[in-house]
């Protein structure tokens, strides 16, 4: 008996309340990776002050920000290690584990010690909680949609997957939320000191509510009949890795599907609000309620595509939508941009700024990288802190050459001020028009949360479908390990590191859309080898 079969008999003896335990206790996982994501990379810089030493703060956000991108690079391992027990014992018992480890660590990151009280114990703890919680997220996605497919009529199964699919936006705006909240009820003094802890602490509400609804389920009927038919993999990993027929689904899989999915949830979704922020200036409040406001109106999409996707095929979908994304990202962020900070655009037109450096020199372009990357920082190349100064406040530049006997000056509106003087650059720029911060009276709140939604419902036409074209791609007994790896391989590695090479080329160029070509390039890619080797409508392998 095929997987088809095994799946549709146990999605027909399922009745609505019982799918819907299904897809509750599936879907509470993923609401808590990207609650955990949002929550983290938005408290960061609070962390740094508080479990980082306090003699450079520069270097303390670094490296809190290098913790995040540290659980990001061990989500593949997690993936195999995980992807492994799942293929052996079952997708219940695995999931129930990933849970625990995930949302434990989570909470524990609120009752760490401060840097004062331990010393370098207190950021110690803090990477090894992100490490395992990376670790847990590698095989908790897997576990979950393969739960709900394994469960569900394949006439079904994009839409009930879909749910799953719809968390990644419940669980930022439920992030938004907790933390506007928190802010609320406290000076902004305590929650620098100690309110930051709160968000994290209050997982445990829905860490102990995850387990009890967990603990309740059954295993995979697909899972039990493999078991009982003694069709299990005996060594899931070399079975997935090993083998050409699987390891050539895996890399179809990641190239044509997952690394484009990555790099287009995390622009739409992730560095969308980055740029609201650092490079439109808008207020943090403001910016994380449009997000909020965009994802709740536009989360529906997941659902929606992922039906859909059990009517006219997977494919296309996902091709459509990386489509748009190469297309349309660069237009949409620049009208975000002209709605949300007009004057910006106008002073850019009206004076523009020009940098005089050699670009093509290995201080000033290799000098950049080692800036990003360094925990330190980098104080010694003044074209590199020039750079990073107009860019963080949204203003493009261009390139001259040096002026005699200096490493950099800049030029605006006629004036050129040589060396790099930061308060004289400032005042400069402020005096050919350039602001400081957007002007509130000026912000396009209606255009905005339109854009957003926009790029959330193309975000949904990749990623609503993703989940159960991946779990119909391959063979049930090694579905679990084969899934979960090029998933985290796409949103983990292609996705979690866009902003940090969006970082690097908007600096480079002296463009602040610039950052745009690394999801556009890798969209356009996934978009030609997909369209080449997917299938529209995968076949469920046999158990065997």
């Amino acid at each position: 008996m095929d997987a088809t079969t095994v799946t549709a008999s146990a999605g027909h003896d399922l009745t609505r309340s019982e799918e819907r335990q299904v897809v509750l206790a599936s879907t509470l996982g993923t609401v808590f990776e990207w609650y955990d994501f949002f929550i983290y990379g938005s408290l960061a810089v609070f962390m740094s002050s508080v479990l980082f030493p306090p003699d450079n703060p520069t270097a303390a956000v670094l490296a809190s920000l290098g913790a995040l991108a540290a659980g990001f690079v061990i989500r593949p391992i997690g993936a195999v290690a995980f992807g492994r027990i799942g293929d052996l014992v079952g997708r219940k018992y695995t999931f129930l584990i990933t849970i625990v480890m995930m949302g434990g660590s989570t909470a524990l990151i609120g009752f760490l010690p401060t840097y004062a009280a331990v010393g370098h114990a207190a950021w110690i703890a803090l990477v090894v909680l992100r490490l395992i919680q990376g670790l847990a997220v590698g095989g908790e996605y897997g576990g979950a949609v393969i739960y709900v497919a394994e469960h569900s009529q394949p006439t079904r199964r994009g839409m009930l997957t879909g749910w799953i699919q719809i968390t990644s936006s419940v669980g930022l705006a439920l992030s938004i939320a907790v933390i506007i909240g928190t802010q609320s009820l406290m000076s902004e003094a305590d929650f620098k000191a100690w309110g930051w802890r709160i968000p994290f602490i209050i997982s445990l509400v829905m860490l102990a509510f995850s387990i009890y609804v967990r603990a309740k389920l059954h295993e995979s009927p697909v899972f039990a009949r493999l078991k009982a038919e003694r069709r299990l993999s005996k060594n899931p990993v070399r079975d997935t890795f090993g083998r050409w027929s699987s390891l050539r689904l895996v890399l179809m899989a990641l190239f044509g599907a997952t690394a484009g999915m990555g790099a287009t949830y995390f622009t739409g979704q992730f560095y969308v609000m980055i740029f609201m922020q650092q490079v439109a200036k808008i207020d943090l409040q403001t910016s994380y309620v449009l997000m909020a406001v965009g994802l709740v109106i536009g989360a529906p999409a997941f659902i929606f595509f992922g039906w859909l996707s059990d009517r006219i095929g997977r494919k296309w979908l996902m091709m459509a939508g990386l489509l748009l994304s190469a297309l349309c990202y660069r237009p949409m962020f620049a009208a975000l941009l002209d709605a949300a900070n007009p004057q910006l655009v106008a002073a850019t037109h009206g004076a523009p700024v020009t940098v005089h450096a050699d670009s093509a020199s290995e201080a000033c372009r290799f000098g950049l990288a080692a800036a990003l990357l360094s925990t330190h920082g980098d104080h010694s190349k003044p074209c590199v802190q020039a750079k990073k100064l107009l860019i963080a406040g949204g203003i493009n530049f261009s390139y001259a050459p040096p002026v005699d006997g200096q490493a950099v000056a800049m030029t605006v509106k006629g004036t050129t001020i040589p060396g790099y003087d930061p308060a004289a650059y400032r005042k400069a720029l402020a005096d050919a028009g350039y602001p400081a911060k957007a002007d509130p009276a000026k912000v396009s709140s209606g255009t905005i949360i339109v854009l957003l939604v926009v790029m959330t419902i193309i975000v949904a036409m990749i990623y609503g479908p993703v989940a159960s074209f991946l779990v119909e791609v391959f063979p049930a007994n090694i579905r679990y390990t084969a899934l979960s790896f090029p998933y985290h391989i796409g949103a983990g590695i292609f996705g979690g590191f866009l902003p940090f090479f969006a970082t690097y080329l908007s600096l480079a160029v002296g463009d602040v859309f610039a950052g745009l070509w690394y999801p556009v390039v890798i969209t356009a890619v996934t978009l030609v080898i997909g369209t080449i080797v997917l299938p529209n409508r995968p076949k469920l392998e046999t158990d065997g």
